[in-house]
Order: C-alpha cells, then structure tokens, then sequence
C-alpha cells in the first residue's frame, strides 16, 4: 500500500491550495479516505473524510465552508481544495485510508 501526497508549498493568507493523494496497492474505491493535519507542537487532527463512493463527507469545525475534499475512484486520488487559508491553517497535512494506512505528509505552510 502506497500513499503519496503533493501539492503542498508556502502560500499568503487568504490564498488557496489543493492536495492530492495518490493512493495505490489496494482496492482504492472500498475505503474511505481521511485528511490529517498535524501543527508543530500539536497532536494529529482530522481535517476532512470522504466515504468510499464519495457520496459523504465530512469536516472539522475549523475548515467548513473553505476546504474541500473529494475523490476521483478513477485515478485512485484523494483530493483537499483549500481557500481562504489562515496561518493556523500551517501544518503538515496526511493522507489516511481506513484500511489503516498513512502518507508521508505534505507541508502547507501559510505565512505573509
């Protein structure tokens, strides 16, 4: 099982981002995926959840209303568009699949 994340960088506030994860070595479309985030200092947080078909997502409090997350089964890649972003927003984000498995991680690093 691999998972790869891109599409990290340092971007102002105010700006957007999208990530993506390609994901490969299982059945891609079986599982939900998850995106984490984790800030220096902090523990792991759950950012946003996608079910296998997509047909149900889910946020934290925090990112509703300027990140989205969704999935093309095709491709096998996870995806989290990010607008509006704030320097709280800075972390290093994960992807997650419920099949138990995690991603390097991806920098996103949101500073004036």
């Amino acid at each position: 099982v691999r998972l790869v994340e891109s599409g990290g960088g340092l971007v102002q506030p105010g700006g957007s981002l999208k990530l993506s994860c390609a994901a490969s070595g299982f059945t891609f479309s079986t599982y939900a995926m998850r995106w984490y985030r984790q800030a220096p200092g902090k523990g792991r947080e759950l950012v946003a959840g996608i079910s296998g078909v997509g047909g149900n997502t889910n946020y934290a409090d925090s990112v509703k209303g300027r990140f989205t997350i969704s999935r093309d089964n095709a491709k096998n890649t996870v995806y989290l568009q990010m607008n509006s972003l704030k320097p709280e927003d800075t972390a290093v984000y994960y992807c997650y699949t419920a099949a138990g498995y995690w991603g390097q991680g991806t920098q996103v690093t949101v500073s004036s």
